[in-house]
């Protein structure tokens, strides 16, 4: 029986070692292509990661349309980083990035990034305006007048409850 169970345990670890081989024969080859931030204004700076082992040659290079050609580095593993700028000149619209990494081998992340005019809209406040509005006022105003007319409504309530 334990013959049996070590046999199950050998064939079951052979068989995870011959599944990860091609997995790990993938690092050599660039994949991956990460752009951080998605959306950008021209002259802004985009950190691209890709992962494969055959980027980290110092010929390696990430390139677009909107950025020139900027050569990539190691940060760690099998990973390796470049931050280029965007051109001033960038028209909106999304870009691809295309890596080209050691002995030939490259890889293009079509719409990697969008390019927009103006700043980066980043929710209520956002960067479009400064300040609050004389409308903003005076909803924050009627909203905190409403929370202090319901809390001295409840606690009167409370309070006449409480002595009957």
């Amino acid at each position: 029986m334990r013959t049996t169970r070590a046999l199950a345990v050998s064939a079951v670890a052979v068989a995870a070692v011959g599944l990860a081989a091609p997995a790990a024969s993938a690092w050599t080859d660039p994949s991956n292509i990460v752009a951080v931030p998605n959306v950008i204004v021209p002259g802004g700076k985009l950190t691209v990661t890709v992962d494969g082992t055959s980027c980290q040659s110092p010929r390696s290079s990430v390139s677009s349309p909107a950025f020139p050609t900027t050569p990539l580095s190691r940060t760690s593993g099998n990973t390796s980083s470049a931050t280029p700028t965007v051109n001033r000149n960038a028209e909106p619209g999304a870009y691809d990035i295309t890596v080209h990494c050691g002995e030939g081998r490259t890889l293009t992340r079509p719409n990697a990034f969008t390019v927009i005019r103006g700043g980066v809209r980043g929710g209520l406040g956002g960067s479009t305006t400064t300040g609050a509005t004389r409308a903003d006022m005076a909803i924050g105003g009627g909203l905190v007048a409403a929370a202090v007319v319901g809390g001295g409504v409840f606690w009167m309530r409370r309070r006449a409850e409480s002595k009957a």
